[in-house]
């Protein structure tokens, strides 16, 4: 599975990074490609390019944020998740993302 995602908050300097970390630790666990892109007051941190974007299975989003730069994933599922539960369970929030991407097809 290739994932990629924004992970964001208010400030963008505690639970933005945590969700990320966490959620790029679940994927190496299930074996995934799973690549967050942070953006905060610092700006984007791990930007996600055009190319990762085309090759994923589908976009997560950490965040209740608005997030820059959404046109890029554009004819992608995307799939928006409260940042606290990807923190607090992030292998869950991937498989269960999956799960639903599956299930449109």
């Amino acid at each position: 599975m290739n994932v990629v995602g924004v992970s964001a908050c208010p400030a963008g300097l505690a639970h933005t990074p945590m969700a990320a970390k966490a959620l790029e630790k679940a994927g190496k666990e299930l074996n995934w490609n799973v690549k967050i892109e942070q953006q905060g007051m610092m700006g984007p941190v791990n930007a996600i390019s055009q190319e990762e974007a085309n090759a994923a299975d589908f976009v997560l989003i950490a965040s209740d944020q608005k997030i820059t730069s959404m046109d890029r994933f554009k004819g992608k599922p995307v799939i928006r998740v409260d940042i606290n539960t990807c923190i607090k369970a992030p292998k869950a929030v991937l498989k269960k993302c999956a799960a639903a991407i599956k299930k449109e097809d």
